[in-house]
C-alpha cells in the first residue's frame, strides 16, 4: 500500500511538472516564434549589410557569430551577452 501512494504521488508530481513546465515553454516559443515573424517598427536596412532588424533577439535565432554581432550592435532590447562585454552568443557562435 506504502509503495501505492508513493507510485501515485510520483505519477501526480510528473504530470503537474509536465503540465506547469511545458506550458511555460509552449508560451515562450509562441511569443518568440510571433515576435519573430511580425513585421517590427524598428526595422533596420543597413545599405551594405546582410542582416536586419527583425524582431529576433536571442542566440538561437541566429545563424553566426557576425549575425549575432550585427544584431548587439544595431538592434533594440537583444538577449545575447549576458555577462555584458560585447560579444553576443558565447557559447553558440562567438567562441
Amino acid at each position: 500500500m506504502k509503495k501505492l501512494i508513493i507510485i501515485a504521488l510520483v505519477v501526480v508530481a510528473g504530470w503537474y511538472g509536465n503540465y506547469h513546465f511545458g506550458q511555460k515553454f509552449h508560451t515562450q516559443s509562441a511569443n518568440a516564434s510571433s515576435e519573430y515573424n511580425q513585421p517590427n517598427a524598428n526595422t533596420v536596412l543597413a545599405s551594405n549589410e546582410q542582416f536586419k532588424c527583425d524582431g529576433r533577439v536571442y542566440c538561437s535565432q541566429m545563424t553566426s557569430c557576425a549575425e549575432a554581432t550585427y544584431f548587439i550592435n544595431h538592434c533594440p532590447n537583444t538577449k545575447m551577452d549576458g555577462n555584458n562585454d560585447g560579444i553576443p552568443c558565447e557559447k553558440q557562435w562567438c567562441k
